[in-house]
């Protein structure tokens, strides 16, 4: 059986091709897609060869956020069953993933739309930083970069208590979305007294808690910069090439400033423990924010588009400085 996918073929080059299907296995579960997510910031890095995100060794397939239905399992199978509606966990943009069950998470809400749920992965990154910066009700908080990343976690630091709750992006569009979806300020960091609006509107401390989803070293200085004494950076954002030297002692060292570590992969396997929680469980407790309506997906999106065009979206990917935040593969008529 034959499976249609997108495969970065060499560096800025995307194709739609058929692949053969993947052999199944005594614990895989196959799952026809429904829709696929590209996540801008690593699938560019991939595209583009560029470092820490597998150089050019192509050909390389991605499209670890979406969701579709489970049409076989295999024989030692417990925790979904054909028919299931499920999110899948580092499977590929592809019409058919095979993938290992403790690689998806059932969605048990039927009233969930799959438009919605095919981000939970993604914003379950989001999540992960912002709890990782143990934040308490009443402590200021900014988000930089407003990226898929940024703007969930927009949100869970609005659920956690942030206040004052402070963005910071190039984008206007997209510091008018984080507004609507929770913010109480939001700054242009190319502006020359960015660090001091942001001092203006934390009462001169600055932020207690930051997370950093750019990947770029310079709004990391940006950052700490903007740092309150004994102040916590979430390191969401993946810093593939670090340009920017920072003055380690007077920004981090003398304040007490924490930099954490907030890579998606760093997270308990098994059992969730506080600021830590697993990637199942922090993927249902999305799911029950979409339920009762504590977050929305929807505003979000920017387009839904089929994996036919992967070749010119791929090229606007790598091309534009303002590629569409929510670009969403739709599958199910592939």
């Amino acid at each position: 059986m034959k499976r249609k996918s997108i495969l970065f073929s060499g560096v800025g080059k995307a194709e739609y091709v058929e692949q053969d299907m993947l052999p199944m296995e005594e614990e895989s579960v196959k799952v026809r897609m429904e829709y696929t997510v590209v996540s801008a910031g690593t699938e560019r890095a991939n595209i583009m060869g560029m470092p820490n995100a597998g150089g050019n060794k192509f050909p390389k397939q991605l499209g670890y956020c979406g969701v579709g239905i489970v049409e076989e399992t295999g024989s030692l199978v417990t925790k979904v069953k054909k028919g299931d509606r499920v999110l899948v966990y580092h499977g590929k943009h592809t019409s058919h993933n095979i993938v290992s069950q403790d690689k998806v998470t059932l969605v048990e809400d039927d009233n969930i739309d799959s438009r919605e749920a095919a981000f939970v992965i993604i914003a379950s990154m989001g999540l992960g930083g912002v709890r990782k910066l143990e934040l308490e009700i009443g402590e200021s908080a900014m988000v930089m970069g407003l990226g898929l990343l940024g703007i969930f976690a927009v949100q869970f630091l609005r659920q956690s208590g942030a206040m004052p709750l402070i963005v910071a992006d190039l984008n206007p569009e997209r510091r008018k979305l984080a507004l609507e979806l929770g913010a109480d300020y939001a700054f242009d960091p190319s502006d020359e007294d960015f660090v001091e609006k942001v001092k203006a509107v934390t009462k001169g401390k600055g932020v207690n808690a930051c997370v950093e989803v750019t990947g770029v070293s310079a709004a990391m200085s940006q950052a700490l910069d903007c740092a309150a004494y004994m102040g916590r950076i979430s390191l969401l954002g993946c810093t593939r090439v670090s340009d920017c030297g920072v003055d380690y002692y007077r920004k981090v060292h003398r304040p007490g400033v924490k930099l954490i570590g907030a890579h998606n992969l760093v997270r308990p396997k098994v059992e969730s423990y506080p600021h830590h929680w697993t990637h199942q469980d922090d993927c249902k407790a999305i799911l029950d924010m979409i339920t009762m309506g504590r977050i929305k997906v929807l505003p979000i999106i920017s387009r839904i588009v089929s994996p036919e065009k992967c070749p010119e979206i791929y090229t606007e990917l790598c091309t534009s400085k303002d590629f569409p935040l929510g670009t969403v593969f739709d599958w199910r008529n592939i």
